[in-house]
């Protein structure tokens, strides 16, 4: 039987990209898999293509309202929440002398506050079971930064000193929490991409590709594993060598 077998697993942002190929993944190791996304609709039609024991959440997690109510749904559903897979973010890109005011706010709000009431709501379960992981999904642009992304750049390194920070809180509880900086993934979301920015970054990766989302999502696997128990306030790049 699976590791996972027993597990209830929460990804927010879960309906598509990197979220969707982890609920994949957890879904075929046979974890109670919880997709949450913005749109119940979406959510539910996700969940229902992914199969296993996965189901849809509808919720917006840059209110805190709605994200306890998130967790007290989903614990309903499945149990207590044994792993927390913070992918759910947004982008607002422009030159900082042309971003508005709430194009700040709302990648802060929903790409790091949002992961912060996650957290919140989430550890009170964990701290209960005195076992659980959280997975934080951040990315290279929060190490390296990007023109146009101070935004998203400024929110990705807060999830960096929040890891760690909340690392060192929860290790005592046997909680671990790690995150993960991923390089040019291809999703939806780089999809979008002009096709000679596309070349010029992947002419700057040392593996010469673009990477895909099951690679990241393999990584969130086994940060959900007991394999990764001896890890915590670990930053892993799945970059193809971009960071280096």
């Amino acid at each position: 039987m699976s590791e996972f077998a027993d597990k209830t697993v929460l990804i927010t942002g879960g309906t598509r990209g990197i979220g969707r190929a982890c609920a994949e993944t957890f879904a075929q190791a046979g974890a109670r898999v919880a997709i949450c996304g913005r749109n119940a609709g979406t959510a539910d039609e996700a969940a229902k293509e992914i199969g296993g024991a996965t189901r849809g959440f509808q919720a917006d997690i840059s209110d805190p309202a709605s994200v306890d109510a998130l967790i007290k749904d989903v614990s309903e559903a499945f149990g207590p929440i044994s792993t927390l897979v913070n992918n759910a973010g947004i982008t607002r890109d422009g030159l900082l002398m042309r971003m508005k005011d709430e194009d700040w706010h709302a990648v802060l709000n929903t790409n790091l506050s949002g992961l912060f009431y996650c957290c919140r709501a989430a550890v009170r379960g964990m701290i209960k079971q005195r076992w659980g992981r959280i997975i934080n999904i951040s990315s290279i642009i929060g190490l390296r930064g990007q023109a146009g992304q101070s935004n998203y750049a400024a929110a990705k390194a807060g999830v960096l000193g929040f890891t760690k920070a909340l690392a060192h809180e929860l290790a005592p509880r046997n909680i671990t929490v790690n995150a993960i900086t991923p390089g040019y993934i291809a999703t939806g979301m780089t999809a979008a991409l002009d096709e000679k920015l596309m070349a010029s970054i992947i002419e700057h990766i040392p593996l010469r590709r673009a990477g895909n989302t099951e690679e990241v999502a393999s990584v969130v696997r086994f940060l959900a594993s007991e394999g990764s128990s001896y890890m915590t306030g670990a930053i892993i790049p799945v970059d193809g060598g971009l960071g280096m």
